[in-house]
């Protein structure tokens, strides 16, 4: 008779727990998809400031780099 207890106390304490472990283990995943999302988007903001001081400094090029574009006559010697 103990057998029979024993096996039903065994299986209400089983549905709980899995029910606890899916619940953790989507909390995790949500906190992991949620990390993945800000650091793409963080990555995607340094990157487009980046691109954009590139691109400002090719546009406005300052003067000492226009005195060392200096052209030279070359000697070709055949």
């Amino acid at each position: 008779m103990s057998s029979t207890a024993d096996r039903r106390l065994s299986r209400q304490a089983f549905w709980p727990s899995v029910l606890r472990i899916f619940v953790m283990q989507a909390v995790i995943l949500l906190v992991l998809a949620g990390a993945v999302v800000g650091y793409i988007s963080w990555s995607s903001e340094v990157a487009f400031a980046e691109f954009l001081a590139a691109s400002k400094a090719q546009a406005a090029p300052n003067s000492a780099q226009q005195a060392i574009k200096v052209h030279l006559p070359c000697d070709v010697r055949a």
